[in-house]
């Protein structure tokens, strides 16, 4: 392989990221990007609510969807258009909401002008389905020469559409599908190609929870607005990457939940369930809320729900992160205001978006002291260890983001990983890094030296990783044999080549 077809390599030396910043901000590793509008004003507009997509047909096996990629000029600042690339034309794109068990076919059919690639993240998915960067779906009357990958081949490449089967076998969760093509995951994603898939299964369907107009999506991420309305992201211009200075991560000045800017949701007094994704490319919350007596109460992480209930009176939530968190609106008076808070930020960014008690209303939902049946496993002995190293370094005399030294080669796989093994995973970073693996949910051991942090209970698929520090977590992988990936979902890292290749066998 030759690193120069890397965007970064040849153009980002050492001295390039020396002066990008790579001292992280408390909480962030990434640069601002500022927006060339006015603000709008916060909590003018209502929080939208992502469609639930529905199957073109079914059998007894199976539920089968179509979904459009294409282009959408939406007023996601009032007043002005935004052009987007959105599944079905729509940001965030359309909800999945499926039965564990019971598959899910998505044909894609891409109209848009650039190569795309799917990943349902945290999906339990056979290989040929998850994603790989380099499965690219081409546009209509597309080639090869337009990928950006300068001749780079190897992967499945279909023109006009591709159908993605997803098992969904795996407990009760909430994940999320998003592009994932080679160096251009950060753009695409940014400009709108990503979208929630939720999985339901019987255990979760017996819990009083609270459910239907009070079981709500809040898909958080950011964005800066050129002076038309369209979106800012700082791409070089002669390949693919990032500008060198946006080398770190990209964030925005417009903070975004399900599409709207700081939107307000009308609240009944009772408790309310949130699904929180953190989908921005480089952002972290820390999320609060400005009026007690209310805390969050976490039910659920990536994999799934928890055991027990645990109670936080923050939460931190790094990229590609869920939450499902459960608020009690009745401890307020009708016509309390409660904004949630990211206490990462200050100004603009420091609120996301706010709540107002609009109504007294019954409520029999409860959050039960036992959630699962699942017990959390414990460390086997004789475990297969693996150290995964999240840094910058040089490779054949370059700089850029690497795994182990390495930039992302989709040639060589940089582990074999029998199935049905348990392995403990190392992850070393040298700034933050949110850690993502695919294929197979895993649990936290130990992080910086202690045990698991606070927000690191039950089974995750992304672990947020803070400067200079070593998490170790359990995992094994099952029933899907090939490629798979891990890598930074800080997105400009993973388009800058900090993935690595691994095979089940």
């Amino acid at each position: 392989m030759k690193l120069s077809r890397r965007g970064f390599l040849g153009v980002a030396g050492a001295a390039t990221l020396a002066g990008c910043g790579l001292d992280p901000s408390p909480g962030q590793t990434a640069e601002l990007l500022t927006s060339d509008v006015p603000l709008p004003d916060a909590f003018k507009v209502p929080l939208p609510i992502p469609p639930v997509k529905r199957p073109v047909r079914s059998d007894a096996k199976a539920d089968y969807y179509r979904v459009v990629q294409r282009k959408a000029s939406l007023e996601i600042l009032p007043g002005l258009k935004t052009e987007v690339l959105g599944y079905d034309g729509l940001l965030p794109g359309p909800t999945f909401d499926v039965r564990s068990g019971r598959t899910t076919v998505v044909e894609h059919v891409n109209q848009l002008d650039v190569p795309t690639v799917v990943h349902l993240h945290g999906g339990h998915t056979p290989a040929s389905s998850d994603g790989w960067p380099l499965d690219l779906l081409m546009p209509p009357g597309g080639h090869q020469e337009h990928t950006g990958h300068h001749g780079m081949t190897g992967g499945d490449v279909k023109t006009g559409s591709r159908s993605y089967t997803f098992p969904n076998t795996q407990r009760a969760a909430t994940l999320w599908y998003h592009d994932h093509r080679m160096d251009y995951t950060a753009p695409q994603v940014y400009r709108g190609l990503f979208g929630l898939h939720l999985v339901r299964d019987h255990e979760e369907d017996a819990l009083p929870l609270p459910a239907g107009e009070r079981e709500i999506p809040l898909v958080l991420a950011d964005r800066a607005f050129a002076a038309d309305g369209s979106f800012r992201y700082p791409a070089r211009k002669d390949g693919p990457g990032v500008e060198s200075k946006y080398m770190e991560g990209v964030i925005g000045d417009v903070l975004l939940v399900n599409g709207a800017p700081w939107p307000v949701l009308e609240v009944d007094a009772a408790r309310y369930r949130f699904r929180v994704l953190n989908a921005a490319n480089a952002r972290r919350y820390e999320l609060a809320l400005d009026r007690g007596p209310a805390k969050f109460v976490q039910i659920g992480s990536d994999g799934g729900l928890l055991a027990a209930p645990v109670e936080h009176e923050t939460v931190v939530i790094a990229p590609a992160e869920r939450f499902d968190l459960v608020v009690d609106f009745s401890q307020y008076e009708v016509g309390t205001e409660i904004t949630l808070l990211n206490k990462l930020d200050s100004g603009r960014a420091g609120e996301v978006m706010r709540f107002v008690v609009a109504r007294k209303a019954a409520d029999d939902s409860a959050i039960p002291a036992k959630l699962s049946t699942y017990a959390e496993r414990t460390e086997p002995a004789g475990a297969v260890r693996r150290q995964w190293r999240f840094r910058r370094g040089s490779a054949g005399g370059h700089e850029g983001w690497t795994i182990n030294g390495k930039p992302f080669d989709p040639q060589e796989m940089q582990a074999t990983v029998p199935l049905d093994q348990d392995e403990i995973w190392s992850f070393v970073t040298d700034v933050h890094h949110p850690v993502h693996v695919h294929l197979a949910p895993f649990q936290v051991l130990r992080r910086g030296g202690g045990g698991p942090g606070r927000y690191d209970q039950g089974w995750k698929d992304t672990v947020d990783v803070r400067p200079a520090e070593v998490v170790e977590v359990l995992i094994r992988f099952t029933a899907h044999r090939g490629k798979y990936l891990i890598h930074c979902h800080n997105l400009e890292h993973e388009d800058m080549a900090m993935m690595a290749g691994f095979e089940t066998v």
